[in-house]
């Protein structure tokens, strides 16, 4: 190929970066250190500070290590790209260009987080509980056979 190119036969292919320049700005510079507590509860459906515990919980599945190429998204981006897509009817578009990344990056930040959240927090919060108690208590209530 390069001899061809050298010799006029093939026009170089004008080369360009793979990642478009973005902005964090709305995220690191309002959301983080502007928004009050009803903001957060209204966008995120949830307390900075709940926020801030649950992202300390999933930290283990969501950690992520710098690459020569770019820097990892924060634990804290991650979960709020998550949380901002799943709270809001918002296109993949725009959670993306809210947050500065690209479209694919909201989807695995979703998938990731989702998993993450089943993998370290499922078992803790969520418990079925004992069948022949519930079905007990509901016969009790005069439901028999009723189980949930």
């Amino acid at each position: 190929l390069d001899i061809m190119v050298a010799m006029g036969h093939v026009d170089p292919v004008e080369r360009r970066f793979w990642a478009r320049e973005t902005s964090t700005d709305w995220w690191d510079r309002i959301v983080l250190q502007v928004w009050d507590e009803s903001q957060w509860l209204r966008n995120f459906r949830m307390r900075k500070c709940t926020f801030m515990e649950l992202c300390e919980l999933l930290s283990p599945a969501l950690k992520r290590q710098d690459t020569r190429m770019r820097a990892a998204l924060t634990i804290q981006k991650r979960v709020a790209i998550a949380l901002w897509k799943l709270a809001t009817p918002d296109s993949y578009r725009s959670v993306a260009n809210q947050f500065g990344v690209g479209k694919s990056t909201v989807g695995v930040a979703v998938m990731q987080v989702a998993h993450a959240i089943v993998d370290l927090l499922l078992s803790k919060v969520v418990t079925l509980g004992d069948v022949q108690v519930i079905i007990d208590g509901f016969a009790a209530m005069g439901f028999p056979n009723c189980g949930g």
